[in-house]
């Protein structure tokens, strides 16, 4: 098999990695900006934290409703 097929293979589970990451670390990320620039510490990064947690959820179940389909 050659590298191309690999990689080819992996893809979807790299993209997955990829959307659960940023699904998690941008709302964190954006609270804590939030939280410096308007000086609120830490009410907004602990909204951008439950609003990440809620993403990888409803991404999970979108992720389960697509599989059951297939």
């Amino acid at each position: 098999m050659s590298d191309q097929n690999k990689l080819s293979e992996y893809l979807p589970y790299l993209s997955l990695g990829l959307e659960i990451a940023a699904a998690l670390a941008f709302p964190i990320l954006l609270g804590f900006w939030l939280d410096s620039y308007l000086g609120w510490q830490p009410w907004l990064l602990l909204t951008g934290c439950l609003v990440g947690i809620v993403n990888i959820f409803l991404l999970i179940f979108r992720l389960n409703e697509r599989l059951n389909q297939d």
